[in-house]
């Protein structure tokens, strides 16, 4: 079995239940989407082509608006409970990391 950690997004609480809007608690850095155009074509090209054509490809994009893209898609997950189990697992509140144990089938 697997041990993610999720932060607490979101908490319902109608005194009998209680609803969790749980995320995936990992960081991710905002990518450019000018540097991944400069890095992919530096891929393809050889080192005396890249001398060339890499500060034309620079100076070309420094007149595009930066455009960051997040390069992780978080999974969320929402768990209603009885009361009782909530506050069995601590009472985490907004904010809180929860460890979720993933089984596989």
């Amino acid at each position: 079995m697997d041990t993610d950690e999720f932060k607490v997004v979101q908490m319902a609480d109608n005194g009998r239940t209680v609803q969790l809007t749980l995320s995936e608690n990992v960081s991710t850095e905002p990518v450019s989407q000018k540097q991944m155009i400069i890095d992919n074509v530096a891929k393809k090209l050889d080192e005396d082509t890249k001398t060339h054509v890499m500060p034309l490809l620079e100076a070309i994009l420094q007149a595009q608006p930066t455009v960051n893209i997040r390069t992780y898609q978080q999974t969320q997950v929402t768990v209603a409970m009885p009361r009782s189990r909530y506050e069995g697992m601590g009472c985490p509140r907004v904010g809180d990391i929860v460890r979720v144990r993933i089984g596989r089938a």
